[in-house]
């Protein structure tokens, strides 16, 4: 548990287990701990390599913009300090779409990356989940004072004064358009999704999300020749908020990270 100098940015790290490296990339205003509930079961198998992103949890960098584009790089740049030629990625929400901008920015560096409750466009939120994050600012951080995210924070972070300053920067962050639909279709590393059945985005749109990894065009036969490399996993009762501390994640996560790699197709 310590800190990585990357370009310029100290990253907060923490590492559990023994293996394969895997890193655990968290949502939005949270940390490394939102990963407690499954760590266990998931270093069993892997060496966890758990990062608190920009600005979140210990890691400072709220004196520029959040873009999930830079995060990317913080990861990468994490990576690189680690001596690490390539690692599997898992990112949750906010981390999710972290994660998949690091498999499109540097694919050398990701070997399967594990994508939960997390969309290829902007627009694969439901509409009500668009208008709440529209309006994350200082008077929105404000008035979640008090709550289990902001303890956590104003427990660790280097300056807990920053708490309206990351409402801030997220509002801005996720008001920004975005579709990745072409770098999807392109990514070369097997990728699992993972959703709650009662997500805050629609199945509707998990199902195009697989459909953009190869999955869901044909009936994989008998002898699963015609299945793709990448899978999808929809977890029943479960919703955003839960799917990440529930014991079905690393029940659908490891078989992923474990079976024989083949080319995506």
């Amino acid at each position: 548990m310590t800190y990585a100098d990357v370009g310029g940015l100290r990253i907060w790290y923490e590492e559990h287990g023994t293996g394969k490296p895997l890193v655990l990339l968290h949502g939005g205003y949270g940390s490394t701990e939102t990963f407690a509930p499954v760590r266990q079961a998931l270093a069993a198998r892997r060496r966890l390599i758990a990062a608190d992103l920009r600005g979140h949890g210990r890691t400072g960098g709220l004196d520029r913009p959040l873009r999930y584009e830079s995060m990317a790089d913080d990861v990468a740049g994490l990576l690189r300090h680690l001596g690490l030629p390539h690692a599997d990625v898992l990112g949750y929400s906010l981390g999710g779409a972290v994660a998949l901008r690091t498999a499109i920015q540097h694919p050398d560096l990701v070997r399967r990356l594990v994508l939960v409750s997390t969309p290829f466009r902007r627009g694969g939120w439901y509409p009500e989940t668009l208008a709440a994050m529209s309006a994350h600012d200082e008077r929105a951080a404000e008035r979640m004072r008090g709550t289990p995210p902001y303890e956590r924070y104003a427990r660790v972070a280097p300056r807990p004064q920053d708490w309206p300053l990351l409402w801030a920067r997220s509002g801005e962050l996720l008001r920004r358009d975005y579709d990745w639909s072409a770098e999807v279709a392109a990514l070369p590393m097997p990728v699992l999704l993972v959703f709650a059945d009662a997500d805050e985005i629609p199945v509707s749109h998990a199902a195009e999300f697989f459909g953009l990894l190869g999955g869901g065009r044909r009936d994989a036969g008998g002898d699963g020749a015609g299945r793709p490399a990448s899978r999808l996993a929809v977890l029943p009762g479960l919703t955003h908020y839960d799917v990440v501390a529930s014991p079905a994640l690393p029940a659908a996560v490891l078989p992923f990270l474990t079976r024989p790699a083949r080319a995506p197709g």
